[in-house]
Formats: structure tokens, sequence, C-alpha cells
């Protein structure tokens, strides 16, 4: 992944006084100075030193003031343009920070560092402008936005409209360019009048839906022709239905250059002037003309200080997008709330973790209604709501097992089947079948993600110690399973235990190295399964799956995960039941695959579906949601703190009740 564009040495060794409270009093927008070398002070400044200010806030012209007294440069602090999930002013740190030494990005007065960079920087590196257009269309695709408190599944209005867009009356971005009631009542005249019979749609700004401040536009303008949009619509897909975009300086507007529109604009926002906007009021000495991918490589790329909260460092704009795209994902899928059905005591705390940061987890398992909801329930019970939602391990789960009380790092939410049951379709189906096709970003990103795994030897679970000597020979390596499992009870049929599959392997390849790895849930005791492996050349306990994977020719099995894994190593793999990962045109399936796997992925579309669309993961040393990097790492970092003793207490006994439980079906 890129490095940070705007890195520590922009700062290097410049101190730099403030004379707002938010400078002393916000830790991230500290924290990002700091590591972006400014070294933030008390007092008065020298004529070396810089006085940070916040945009033109009111308590901006203190720093002003100050500055011009003592003869010291301005540092001009702004949010960057992928803030949050909420308005700032709900009190969510930013995920990065505009530090301009030359002028304020919205104010065309002077130029800003940014314009600077739009007029002057070459802007015809091949290799930025290809991760313009991957971000261009992540961005996009995942409905990002400077704010993300939208609900992606709320349609707009039909197609056909004009879209005028309201902004936070008397913002600082709003005076800069001359704006008023009377201007934006201008422009929604235009609006109407340059594209007759077509409805015109006021989009509201999101800090007026908050109720935070409020816009220009109201009700009082609404009529048979004009509506407000005051609903948490995407800013995407109400761009994708309009014919036309009307702002005087809002980010929408730079949006709507993205998104493929030629924006009508009224003030003198960065995005104006270089060939893309129609420009009512424009900049002379913006002369340049510049592509999309050229404007959102310097305003997305370039121009802003990011900051990676999970690594506590600076950061490239796709390490962004890989956390602000987790972090909105599960706030839409929970800020309804949950209800759970199906859940062990012992998993609850993490399940809250997981999914009640936005709303709590109400944890019941009668038929109740909870009016707003959505109910989830654990794994794939006989029956079960088609409104339900099925949630499970995720595939890069935790350092320890589950039998043993260990909480999972990974889950995954399926609201059309669960992945181990092949007798529907599943949402990771679905996920593999749109990534046939990926994009060059999504490509990258997959392939870094296989490297990183198989470079660090993370698994599902992370245990097990060195291999033993193995035979010289073809080697085949023959995972065992927890033969109750539900992958087994609804993922195979013909070939269904331990004992057969070692059988059948044997049969078909009677002068392999067989090498039996026994399931690590049986060889701790905590589930039934064990067998005598009389086939095998070698029974592997004691060792983690990946020492094997690294000296073995091929793999068998029925439905376990380690067949996956294998895949990701470029070991083939031959399958005699139907687990996700089969029926790809990746595997070689002796088992019943469903016909409906038409899809071609490769392996990096596979594992994109698999480890990137699916899961969702939490981060265990911040507790935050987090991409499945994050946990990539921590499972490699070895002080992962391992369970207790309390813990494999009562796996044991959780172990001891299950089987009493299976006895009495």
């Amino acid at each position: 992944m890129p490095g940070p564009e705007r890195s520590a040495e922009n700062g290097r060794g410049s101190r730099v006084y403030a004379y707002n409270g938010g400078f002393l009093t916000q830790r991230r927008l500290r924290r990002i100075l700091h590591l972006a070398g400014y070294d933030l002070r008390l007092g008065l400044p020298g004529t070396e030193d810089l006085v940070a200010i916040w945009g033109d806030s009111p308590t901006s012209h203190r720093g002003r003031a100050i500055a011009k007294r003592r003869s010291a440069a301005l540092l001009r602090v702004e949010d960057a343009f992928l803030r949050s999930i909420f308005p700032g002013r709900a009190g969510e740190p930013p995920a990065g920070l505009l530090l301009d030494r030359s002028g304020l990005h919205f104010d065309a007065s002077q130029p800003s560092d940014l314009e600077q960079i739009l007029l002057r920087a070459p802007l015809d590196d091949t290799a930025i402008l290809d991760r313009a257009r991957g971000a261009m269309a992540r961005i996009r695709e995942h409905h990002v936005s400077k704010y993300n408190d939208h609900d992606v599944t709320l349609a707009p209005p039909d197609p056909g409209y004009v879209l005028v867009v309201d902004q936070v009356r008397d913002d600082a971005s709003v005076r800069a360019s001359g704006g008023n009631a009377a201007l934006f009542r201008e422009m929604l005249v235009l609006a109407q009048e340059e594209n007759p019979g077509a409805p015109i749609l006021i989009k509201a700004h999101p800090e007026t839906r908050a109720g935070f401040r409020p816009g220009y536009y109201s009700t009082t303008v609404v009529n048979e022709r004009v509506r407000l949009c005051d609903a948490p619509v995407s800013p995407w897909a109400l761009l994708e239905g309009a014919i036309g975009v009307y702002t005087l300086s809002s980010h929408l507007g730079f949006e709507a250059i993205l998104a493929g529109h030629r924006p009508r604009v009224f003030g003198q926002p960065f995005y104006a002037g270089w060939g893309l906007t129609t420009d009512e009021n424009p900049v002379p000495r913006r002369n340049r003309r510049l592509t999309r991918a050229q404007l959102f490589a310097a305003a997305m790329i370039l121009y802003p200080t990011w900051y990676d909260p999970f690594r506590d460092r600076l950061c490239a704009l796709e390490t962004v997008l890989d956390n602000l795209e987790a972090q909105t994902r599960a706030w839409r899928d929970d800020r309804r709330g949950w209800v759970a059905s199906g859940i062990r005591l012992w998993k609850r705390p993490q399940m809250q973790k997981i999914f009640g940061q936005a709303k709590r987890v109400k944890f019941d398992d009668t038929p109740r209604t909870f009016p707003g909801r959505r109910r989830m329930t654990w794994g794939s019970p006989p029956t079960v709501d088609k409104d339900t939602v099925r949630v499970e391990d995720g595939f890069l789960r935790s350092r320890g097992l589950g039998a043993e009380l260990v909480p999972a790092l990974s889950l995954a939410l399926d609201d059309l089947g669960i992945y181990y049951d092949p007798r529907h379709p599943s949402r990771l189906e679905a996920h593999v079948t749109a990534r046939a096709t990926m994009r060059p970003d999504q490509k990258l990103r997959a392939e870094r993600l296989i490297a990183k795994l198989t470079r660090d030897d993370i698994s599902k679970y992370n245990i097990g110690g060195v291999a033993p000597p193995l035979p010289e020979g073809h080697r085949i390596l023959i995972p065992g399973q927890v033969e109750d499992d539900a992958s087994i009870r609804l993922g195979t049929s013909g070939i269904t235990t331990n004992a057969d599959l070692l059988r059948a392997v044997r049969a078909a390849n009677p002068d392999a190295v067989l090498i039996y790895k026994p399931h690590p849930d049986v060889e701790a005791e905590l589930r039934p399964g064990a067998i005598v492996a009389a086939e095998a050349d070698i029974v592997a306990t004691g060792t983690a799956p990946t020492a094997l994977l690294a000296q073995v020719n091929e793999v068998w099995t029925m439905t376990s995960l380690l067949g996956f894994e294998a895949m990701m190593r470029g070991i083939p793999v031959t399958t005699l039941g139907a687990p996700f990962y089969a029926g790809w045109g990746l595997t070689t399936d002796l088992g019943d695959v469903p016909e409906r796997r038409r899809a071609r992925p490769d392996l990096s579309g596979l594992v994109h579906a698999v480890l990137i669309d699916y899961p969702r993961y939490i981060d265990p040393v911040t507790g935050a949601i987090c991409p499945v990097e994050v946990v990539a790492e921590r499972l490699a970092d070895p002080d992962l703190p391992p369970p207790g003793r309390a813990n494999r207490t009562l796996s044991r006994l959780q172990g001891l009740f299950a089987t009493y439980a299976n006895l009495w079906r």
C-alpha cells in the first residue's frame, strides 16, 4: 500500500501555537498534528514559528491577530474530505486533516496549497491516477461520502430531477463564496428556468437534517414542482438519478463531478475552474484543464493528511477507505438495533461489542417482536423466519478455539442463507458471483491480503506447533472434521465421516503419503470425533495447519476450511462435499456441488468475497470495527493474549452438555 503523501516531513521541526481550545482538547487533532511533524505549544510564536487556526471559525481571528503581530505564518487546519459517519458536531473524530500553509481550500481570495497542486503538479503519474480511479470507484460502490449517516436502502425519487444542493446557513465556505439567502433563491429560480418541466429536488445538508444548523431552504419553497429531500438518502443514489446539479460550493458538487455530472457552480469552491464545472463566477487564475481522476488525485490523495487509528500513524487514502467502509457498513447494519436469539451466554459480551455499538443488542429467545429491530440467530436452526439474519464465526476467527470460549474477532451476517449450507443460496455466494469480475484496485487488495496471510502463517484459529517429520513422496493432507458439525450434516452426502474420507482418499491415491490432521476441537477433547486413522501414514497432532500446508502436494477434504487456506497457498484441493469454496472452477469437486455456482472468479476474487466482503471484524486492541487487514496483523502478533484457565474449564463443561444434548435429541 502506498504511504501517506503528506507525511511528517511536511511539518518536521515546526513549532505551532494555537489559541483555539479544540487544539488542546481534541486528542485526534493533536495526534495528527504531532505525526505530521508539528510541535503544538502554548505561548507566543517567534518569526520562524506557525500559528494554527481552524479554518475561518469564529475563534480564528485570535490566531490571525497574533500571527500578524508576531510576524508568524499561519497553518490553516480543516477536516479532510472524508470525515466520519456523523457530522463533526456529533463529536466523532476526523479520519484526516487538511493542513494548509497558503490558504483555505474553500476561499478563492488567495491560492491554497490545494490550488497550487491543481495548478502546478504534473498530475500525470500513472500509478497515482490508477489509484485515483480505483478509489473513486470504491467510494461510489460503498456509498462513502464526507459524512456517512445515510441509509443506502432508501430509494431516491424517480430519476429525471434537477438536484439543488442546500448548505449550512452562514457557514465559512458559504461566506467565502459570497453566498447568502438571495443567492440561494436565485440558484433555485435558475434551476427551474433552465430546466423547464423537470422536477426540482433540494438536498438538505447532513447537519441540517441532524438539527445542528439550519440551511437556506425550508418547506416554504416546496410546491408541485419543488420538493425538499431531508431524508438520509445516499448522495450517490441522488446523483445517479439527477439530470443536473446546482450548487454554491457544497462538497456534493465535487462528488457530482466524480459521478459524471458537470455541475452548475455559483461560488468558487476548490473544484471549480478546471473545466469540469459550469461556473457562474469563475476564478481567472484557474486556467488549467483537468480530468476527474486528476482532480480527485490532487484533492484526495496528494493534499490531505490521513490518519489510521488502528496503527496510530499517518496513512494513504486507501487505508482510510478500508477503515471507513468497514465502519459505515456496520453502522448501516446495526443502526436500527438487533434482537439476537440462539446466542450462548459466553458469546453475548462479544456479540454486544461487535453488533451493539450503534444500539445495544437485545438477547431474546422468545418469538416476541421488537418493533423497528431486526432479528439475528446463530447458525442455521431447523426453522427460521425469512426475515431473520443468520450469524456465524468468520474465517479469521481468533488465536484459540471457539470451543475453548475464545471470543471471535470476526463474525458473518447472512440475510439469504448461511455459507456452509449448500442447499440454499447464501450472501457469500452472491459476493463470490459479484467478484467474478474485479477492478484492479480490488484485485490488488485481495492479492496483498493473500500475501499477508501466507507470509505470516495466519489461519482460522492460529494454534498448533511445528510439523512432524514427513515421509518422502506425494503428500496429501486430509483435515479431520467434527462429524456432527453443521457443515458436515448439511454439506456432505455419501462420505460423511473422517474414516470414510480417509478410505476414499487411499482408494484414489494408493501410493501417496496420507497425512491426517485431526480437528483442533477434537484434539483438545472438546468435541467428539476421534478416530483410529488406519489409512493414514502420519497423524499430525499438535501441529499448526499452516506448518503442514508448507510441505504437502494436495489437500483432500469434505468441507474443511483448511481447503480454502490451501488454495491461498497455491495447493490443489479436492472436495468430497460442497464447501463454500467448491464449484467455482478452482477446486476438483467430487461431491454434489450446487449447479447455481456458475461464476468463475479467480483466486483473488474468491478471497475478496470470503474475507473482505462477507465477515465483519473487530479490533481486539481498540474495540472498534475494523477491516480484515487489521485483524490479520493482530493475529500475527505473538503478544495477542491467550484464553485463561477459566475458559478451558467452561469449554469442557460446554462440550459435555452438548454431547448429552445430542444423545437425547
